[in-house]
């Protein structure tokens, strides 16, 4: 069972802290625990309790109401809203409370039915990708525990796998060649699983190296292809004072070829760059560049 700060439960809910600490006093409805320094801790059954409060409020529901509710009286009213259809940030409610519980069921339900709706890359723009995103500094962090991030990653990593094996192979004629790799160390590979699947998906080549790769394999591989473009994301390596000696090194290493850059070691954060290089804010950048 993972332990979450109020500022991790405002990140996953969407409801402010301050909010939480009124509904804590005014109403009991929450009741969380304390450190010996008195600092408020949640555990899984406080996110779920949360995520459900915040769900039936988005539906109407006044929170002088939801109070009176028992756990299972509100559980049944959060599926009789999640038999209609729901909008995105309830999918991404949804989604979390499946990984909270381990929930494979739960899971398919939810991508399944998007899927066949929206299309596979609607659902990850719209639902997988904030999910992530969301969760994303509190897998850094440890809050969230290692069974749920295996869990829900590797659910993840199977869909886009089975997308990406039915794209069409080829090439379209002003196709660009992308070289993509994940540091050695780094882990964190749906991002680069989502990134092949948007430049093949536009008819571009791409050369897929995976997680974890020695620099020196790196070298050996652009040797082979000479891509246009290389493509990584740095998550939780290199650490915060080694990302702007490694993307140099990358700058240096491979002059000839344009450098794409996410992950939340650069997003947001003041990396030098040349001109043969960016950083992919979010995936509309790769779409747009994987089209042109």
């Amino acid at each position: 069972m993972s332990n979450y700060s109020i500022k991790d439960l405002e990140q996953l809910s969407g409801i402010k802290a301050h909010t939480l600490r009124i509904w804590e006093q005014r109403y009991n409805i929450i009741s969380p625990k304390r450190t010996d320094t008195n600092i408020r801790t949640y555990d899984d059954r406080d996110l779920k309790l949360v995520l459900n409060i915040s769900l039936l409020k988005d539906h109407g529901y006044k929170i002088s109401e939801i109070s009176k509710l028992s756990i299972e009286e509100m559980y049944r009213e959060v599926i009789k809203i999640s038999d209609r259809q729901l909008n995105y940030p309830d999918q991404i409610h949804a989604l979390t409370i499946s990984m909270i519980d381990l929930d494979e069921e739960r899971f398919e339900k939810i991508v399944s039915t998007n899927i066949l709706q929206f299309g596979f890359e609607d659902t990850m723009i719209h639902i997988i990708y904030p999910f992530l995103s969301r969760i994303g500094t509190l897998w850094v962090t440890g809050s969230v525990g290692p069974a749920q991030e295996h869990f829900i990653t590797n659910l993840i990593r199977q869909k886009i796998i089975v997308a990406i094996d039915g794209q069409v192979s080829k090439q379209r004629p002003n196709g660009k060649k992308y070289m993509l790799y994940l540091p050695e160390g780094e882990l964190h590979e749906i991002s680069l699983l989502f990134a092949n699947y948007i430049i093949r998906a536009r008819y571009n080549k791409v050369i897929y190296l995976g997680q974890s790769l020695p620099f020196s394999e790196l070298v050996f591989a652009y040797n082979v292809h000479r891509p246009d473009y290389i493509f990584t994301a740095l998550t939780s390596v290199p650490s915060n004072h080694e990302v702007q000696p490694y993307v140099n090194k990358l700058i240096k290493a491979f002059p000839d070829s344009y450098l794409l850059l996410t992950g939340y070691q650069v997003v947001g954060q003041d990396i030098e760059l040349p001109d043969n290089a960016t950083v992919i804010n979010q995936i509309e950048d790769l779409i747009q560049i994987a089209g042109s």
